[in-house]
């Protein structure tokens, strides 16, 4: 499986392309400012036919460009409804002080959008991704894990999970939660309840900063502390 990203933008967020193999099918996920250019590079470069754009929540920085890439294309953005009315209007989900920096710009959905439906998963690009709604961060915030092929030590195929976590969930720290939306507490409760119970070995692909695992953060993130042992320990069994 090819899956590769860039930082776009001011904001640094992080814009990933996942493919099964080059020369087919792909999804863009969270094409924020400035990545439309840089997503038709990679494109172009492993000759990949972009089928769909999974935004993981409706901030602006991770849905800045979705509109261009998906109608350039032609294809839909997934998103779940919660957050779908910042597609159009970003400063819902920003507040007014941070919602005074869009200025003059104007944004607008995507010729076709796609609901996310908690739960239910969803194929794309032949590609099955797990979807989970994970609000704190955003009320829709969602996490997209799917399992990847893999060869380990001994030459047997096996698979690991990665999971796309937007702002949920970053290398030692967590998404912010004091912007229209955001609750401290139920962001912990969602990680909790839908991370934490992933095996330690999963790769976490954050919306911004490096690539982390859940192991990692189960065992160093200070914010997790709150969680308890409990939880620390029903995690590390599930191997």
């Amino acid at each position: 499986m090819l899956i590769t990203g860039f930082p776009a933008g001011m904001f640094q967020t992080n814009c990933y392309i996942v493919a099964p193999e080059p020369g087919g099918e792909a999804v863009v996920i969270d094409p924020g400012q400035e990545a439309a250019g840089k997503v038709a590079e990679i494109l172009a470069e492993h000759d990949l036919t972009p089928v769909a754009v999974l935004l993981t929540h409706g901030h602006l920085d991770h849905t800045w460009n979705a509109a261009d890439v998906c109608d350039a294309h032609g294809i839909p953005a997934y998103i779940h409804p919660a957050d779908r009315p910042m597609l159009a209007d970003p400063a819902v989900g920003l507040g007014s002080a941070l919602g005074a920096m869009i200025g003059p710009l104007t944004f607008r959905e995507p010729e076709k959008v796609i609901e996310f439906v908690d739960g239910e998963p969803i194929e794309v690009a032949g590609i099955g991704f797990d979807v989970d709604l994970a609000p704190g961060h955003t009320q829709g915030s969602v996490l997209l894990t799917t399992d990847v092929p893999v060869v380990d030590d001994a030459g047997q195929e096996t698979s690991i999970k990665v999971c796309f976590s937007g702002d949920v969930l970053f290398a030692g720290s967590i998404g912010r939660t004091d912007l229209p939306g955001g609750n401290h507490r139920q962001l912990l409760e969602s990680i909790e309840s839908k991370l934490l119970v992933l095996p330690d070995q999963t790769q976490v692909l954050p919306g911004h900063g490096p690539q982390t695992s859940i192991g990692q953060e189960r065992a160093t993130n200070p914010f997790l502390t709150e969680l308890g042992e409990s939880s620390r320990q029903k995690g590390s069994r599930r191997l």
